[in-house]
């Protein structure tokens, strides 16, 4: 599940409502920006694994430091910018496993590749370039983030099946942008339902208003885990309010 709120007292609130049905947690740049480490200190405290979100992209010194105290803190997964290139990803991989040394848990680095927010052209926008095809650009990122030794990329569901095709079980693909099917898609561009993404490669599915913003999130969840069993598909880890496997 996605912590998309802004305070501690907010997020503990979402946990103890969804309560054991979430042991699986993002922590974004919103909440870690208020409360900092005190988050996850408190999410691993009550027992519950961690994704932080940061998507760090600095210079590979910065980014190995930041890695390596996110580690320390207990967390699972952490995310930084495959742009950054591989020199600053494999330092965030060698800050993670120093992390971890030091009393953390192993904690497997992401490569950002394409926002799910960005279509075709807002890539072009950004990056400068003239016709861009964003599954060229995302398993393009892909090969960096393999030579720089780290665990997976975030990608979406649309590239997922051409990312596994290529790379197979060498990345770990965590999907964002889950919607549920006739679910309103904000300001995400590339969306897909839970069953589509699990079929596509996806292990790690990240799971946000389509719950959240549910009545009953509990519900929601539960319209998910049976999506999922109706297909005899699973993620090996959801990262929303249980894991699926």
């Amino acid at each position: 599940m996605a912590l998309d709120v802004a305070t501690l007292a907010e997020a503990q609130a979402l946990v103890g409502r969804l309560g054991p049905s979430c042991d699986f947690y993002k922590v974004g740049l919103e909440l870690f920006a208020a409360e900092g480490p005190a988050v996850v200190r408190w999410l691993r405290s009550e027992g519950k694994r961690v994704f932080v979100d940061l998507k760090l992209h600095d210079i590979p010194n910065t980014v190995r430091g930041a890695a390596r105290s996110v580690a320390r803190l207990g967390a699972s997964l952490l995310t930084v910018h495959a742009s950054g290139g591989t020199e600053m990803m494999a330092a965030a991989v060698a800050g993670a496993a120093e992390g971890a040394a030091e009393g953390g848990a192993g904690c497997g680095i992401l490569g950002v590749t394409v926002l799910t927010s960005m279509d075709a052209g807002g890539v072009e926008e950004a990056w400068g370039r003239q016709q861009v095809v964003v599954q060229g650009e995302v398993e393009r990122l892909a090969g960096l983030v393999v030579a720089a030794g780290a665990a997976g990329i975030v990608c979406s569901g649309h590239e997922a099946a051409g990312v596994r095709a290529r790379y197979g079980e060498r990345l770990g693909l965590l999907v964002p942008g889950i919607r549920l099917a006739g679910g309103a898609t904000h300001d995400q561009r590339r969306v897909m339902t839970p069953a589509a993404a699990a079929a596509a490669g996806g292990r790690w599915l990240i799971l946000g208003r389509a719950v959240t913003g549910a009545a009953d999130p509990v519900a929601a969840m539960g319209e998910v885990r049976a999506a999922l069993a109706a297909t005899g598909l699973a993620a090996t880890g959801l990262a929303g309010p249980a894991q699926v496997g």
